[in-house]
């Protein structure tokens, strides 16, 4: 008797060891870096008490959504009502996540903060007229469309610690396994890392078609291949 109860115990202690084993391999797996193309729908904040304002507000937490911002928010809640996305994502910042609100709430997914989405710090410029803004605030951020990362807006980051922070939220946006995600963020965040980062650039676009109040950019590629632009606030790109 004591014989098959140390078998028993013996096969026991097998199949616990097994079945951790089993654990341990699937957490690693969960934990990869997942591959294959992705589609990144950037969406921009609805209009918020900062826009109201005419004053340049790159601040965390940041202002809310005003009653117009809302329903800007309801309405591009619409626009992707088809839920053919497998994740939302928002900024640190509040009206991206109200702006968020409407669309989760319509399709079902939680909105996951990620921490490098936010808006470009305007470092010395916040506070100032949005109208002085190419002159001021965005004078760095030009200049890293045009190859100078080592720009700085004085008093914030360089062209290289913006992409960085940007790309590092990307890439976890990937390793969470999001193929077809729509992150909401904001104008000078999504335009400027979306035309340094395609293999497609318009920058035309800056001037011409800057991105309004919900407006939307779309991307495909990976973190490791890189992106081409797919379309810009709804117009195809060449």
């Amino acid at each position: 008797m004591n014989l098959m109860k140390s078998r028993m115990f013996a096969m026991i202690a097998a199949i616990i060891a097994a079945v951790a084993l089993m654990a341990v391999g699937a957490g690693g797996a969960a934990a990869a870096p997942k591959t294959g193309e992705m589609f990144l729908t950037f969406v921009r904040h609805g209009e918020s008490a900062g826009n109201t304002s005419g004053l340049i507000d790159t601040s965390v937490p940041g202002p809310g959504l005003t009653e117009k911002g809302w329903v800007q928010a309801a309405a591009v809640a619409e626009l992707l009502d088809d839920c053919k996305f497998d994740g939302i994502y928002a900024s640190t910042m509040v009206r991206t996540q109200q702006t968020a609100e409407p669309t989760s709430k319509l399709c079902g997914h939680s909105t996951v903060v990620e921490t490098g989405l936010h808006e470009i710090e305007a470092g010395i410029y916040e506070g100032t007229p949005e109208k002085d803004a190419r002159e001021g605030y965005l004078a760095a951020p030009i200049q890293w469309l045009q190859g100078n990362l080592d720009a700085r807006i004085p008093g914030s980051i360089n062209g290289h610690e913006f992409k960085k922070r940007m790309d590092d939220s990307i890439q976890d946006i990937q390793d969470r396994g999001s193929k077809r995600a729509v992150i909401f963020s904001h104008g000078g965040a999504i335009m400027f890392w979306a035309l340094m980062s395609v293999s497609n650039p318009d920058m035309s676009k800056l001037q011409s078609d800057p991105l309004h109040n919900t407006g939307r950019v779309v991307v495909k590629g990976t973190p490791a291949k890189g992106w081409k632009l797919v379309s810009w606030d709804g117009h195809s790109a060449g």
